[in-house]
C-alpha cells in the first residue's frame, strides 16, 4: 500500500513539474497584459505591439513549415474580412528562422493581414508558443483573454462565438 501511495505522489510531482516546464521563460498567462515589443514587418513596416491597443487583437503565431498553420491561414484571412471584423485586428507572427521562407508562403497565400517575423523569439517566449499554431486573443487594453493551440476554422461558428464572447461583440456569419 505504501509503495502505491509513493508511486502516486511521484507521478503527481512529475506531472506538476512537467506542466511548469511547459511554460517558456517570461510567458504571459491569461489575464496578464502584453509587454511592449517591436514587431519586424514581413508584408509591411515594423510596428510596436502597443500600436494595436484600443481595439481587441487576435495574434496568430505560425511557421511556414507547420502544416496546421498553413491550413488555418485562409480562415484567418476570411475572419479579417468579415463586415464585423472592424471591431478587432488580426495579425500574424512567423516563428520561421529565415524570413524568406515566411515571405514565400505569404506570397503563395496572398496574405493581406499584417504579418511579422519573430526572429529573436521575443513573442514566442512572451506568448508561450511551444506548439504551433498558437492564437492569442487580447482585449483592447492589451490583456490576454485566451490562448488557443492548434489549427481552427477561425471564420467558423464555434470560433466566431468564442471571439464574440471574449470581445463582447456580435459577429455575423461569413458569406457562403
Amino acid at each position: 500500500m505504501m509503495r502505491w501511495v509513493c508511486s502516486v505522489l511521484v507521478l503527481c510531482l512529475l506531472g506538476a513539474a512537467g506542466e511548469a516546464a511547459g511554460k517558456t521563460p517570461g510567458e504571459l498567462q491569461i489575464g496578464d497584459s502584453l509587454r511592449d515589443a517591436t514587431l519586424q514587418g514581413l508584408n509591411g513596416s515594423a510596428r510596436k505591439l502597443s500600436d494595436f491597443r484600443g481595439k481587441p487583437l487576435i495574434i496568430n503565431m505560425w511557421a511556414s513549415w507547420c502544416g496546421p498553420c498553413r491550413a488555418e491561414m485562409a480562415s484567418l484571412e476570411r475572419l479579417a474580412w468579415l463586415d464585423s471584423a472592424g471591431h478587432f485586428t488580426v495579425i500574424g507572427i512567423s516563428t520561421d528562422d529565415y524570413p524568406e521562407q515566411a515571405m514565400t508562403l505569404l506570397r503563395k497565400s496572398n496574405a493581406t493581414i499584417s504579418q511579422f517575423i519573430d526572429s529573436k523569439l521575443q513573442m514566442e517566449h512572451m506568448l508561450g508558443a511551444t506548439r504551433l499554431p498558437l492564437t492569442v486573443l487580447v482585449d483592447a487594453d492589451g490583456r490576454v483573454l485566451d490562448k488557443v493551440y492548434g489549427a481552427q476554422a477561425w471564420d467558423g461558428p464555434e470560433s466566431l462565438q468564442l471571439i464574440g464572447k471574449l470581445f463582447r461583440i456580435r459577429l455575423g456569419a461569413p458569406p457562403p
